[in-house]
């Protein structure tokens, strides 16, 4: 770990000595953990718009905005008043709702791939339940996934890539049996070739899982054509394509990926926005495939909470701000000025950085060389970037607390927050060469 040693930050430091005693790590998702860049995590008190609050009474300018939901900003006063209207209705019902309908209605009206919806509770379970309808509908078994591309904690997801081009996964946590990992062929990021020789030499492949655009690694785009070839490989194959948009759904574009590079899926996964900042995932395809989930075919798949009244209220009202196309005009020149900026501050402090950015996702990556891939992506400075990250919070601006994860700018980052960002990143880019 590296060592780091930032601002004071006593009640957040008592927090997490609590924390730690009572949860694994003191955190219930590991990157919260600041394991990758030092020191205790910054403990949030209250959110509003583009800042955060922590308990300590530190206002931070916030580029993770929850992991990307928060694209309307922090309690958003039109989805906190709508939930509150929710709340006094009752919390969950265990059984249909007409906003169930709404939500499956403004999903099928935005994504074009999608024509039936199921909603879940997580982006983990979107992606688990869209594997297991691949397999349903093809009789496969086998999974092709991508090096640096995350879809959830389900067990035959969590492997690692071989030396090889191709090379059959191996477990990368323990408790994931070796015999589920060898059903996962992870290849390199933007290497068709890579996934035309999987498709050569095995069989039974039932899907292909990719994120459109990665957020895993760090924002990653395909490069030109390569989301075509994928496509044209899957179909010549008898494989489901899978495009996990948990993350770039309804963000890179209200259709999401699929829309900005025109590019048809078979089956879709959702979460992140469509929630409006409440737990929410959901997965969809043709009405031919999701007839084949249970109780309309024999795919068994259920959940408690699902379509919950607060999370579908918060989310439609969410979806139907974003039918408003200058919206994505907005978060595309605010997130250039921001990338530009920190681009040219970083070259005027004589910093390397690769910034790389699809609509309003962005990341800056210490290294002098393009990021394609993740091999590439971990050529990146990493303690450069920790030591980075802290001398941004001092200076009141929250990133990711990785190198590798995607920023997001919301609507709620106006040009006087974006230009404090770029004075901040400047004076952070020059003490980097003190």
């Amino acid at each position: 770990m590296v060592a780091i040693h930032p601002s004071k930050q006593d009640v957040s430091d008592k927090l997490f000595a609590r924390a730690v005693e009572l949860i694994p790590g003191g955190v219930n998702s590991p990157v919260r953990a600041f394991k990758s860049v030092g020191g205790a995590p910054r403990f949030i008190r209250s959110a509003s718009g583009a800042t955060m609050t922590d308990a300590d009474g530190r206002t931070y300018i916030d580029y993770v905005g929850s992991w990307g939901p928060m694209i309307l900003g922090h309690a958003d006063e039109e989805v906190v008043e709508a939930l509150r209207d929710a709340l006094a209705r009752g919390t969950s019902y265990g059984a249909p709702t007409e906003l169930e309908i709404e939500m499956a209605e403004e999903i099928t009206s935005a994504v074009p791939s999608v024509e039936m919806v199921r909603m879940v509770n997580s982006g983990t379970e979107a992606t688990m339940s869209a594997l297991r309808l691949a397999r349903a509908v093809t009789g496969g078994t086998r999974v092709v996934k991508f090096e640096g591309c995350y879809h959830g904690h389900e067990d035959s997801m969590l492997v690692r890539a071989g030396s090889g081009v191709a090379t059959l996964g191996l477990p990368d946590s323990p408790g994931v049996p070796a015999s589920l990992a060898r059903e996962t062929t992870t290849v390199p990021f933007n290497d068709a070739r890579a996934l035309q020789k999987v498709f050569d030499e095995s069989g039974e492949i039932a899907a292909v899982i990719i994120e459109p655009v990665v957020g895993n690694m760090g924002c990653v785009p395909p490069q030109a054509g390569y989301l075509q070839r994928v496509r044209e490989i899957t179909r010549e194959h008898g494989a489901l394509l899978i495009f996990d948009e948990v993350m770039t759904g309804f963000r890179l574009a209200r259709g999401g990926a699929q829309e900005l590079f025109n590019v048809a899926p078979d089956i879709t996964t959702l979460g992140k926005i469509i929630g409006g900042g409440l737990p929410v995932g959901a997965y969809g395809a043709s009405r031919e495939i999701m007839n084949t989930v249970a109780p309309a075919g024999q795919m068994y798949q259920a959940g408690t909470l699902s379509g919950n009244p607060l999370a579908m209220t918060a989310g439609l009202v969410t979806l139907k701000r974003l039918r408003d196309k200058t919206v994505y005009e907005r978060l595309e020149r605010s997130t250039a000025r921001l990338c530009e900026g920190m681009t040219e501050a970083a070259r005027e402090a004589g910093v390397e950085t690769v910034t790389n950015r699809v609509g309003s996702m962005w990341t800056s990556f210490f290294t002098s060389e393009p990021v394609t891939n993740w091999t590439e992506a971990t050529k990146s400075d990493r303690a450069l970037y920790a030591k980075f990250f802290h001398l941004m919070l001092d200076e009141g601006v929250y990133l990711a607390p990785s190198q590798f994860e995607a920023g997001f700018v919301g609507l709620a980052h106006t040009d006087e927050l974006i230009d404090r960002t770029i004075e901040a990143a400047g004076k952070s880019f020059r003490s980097l060469k003190l």
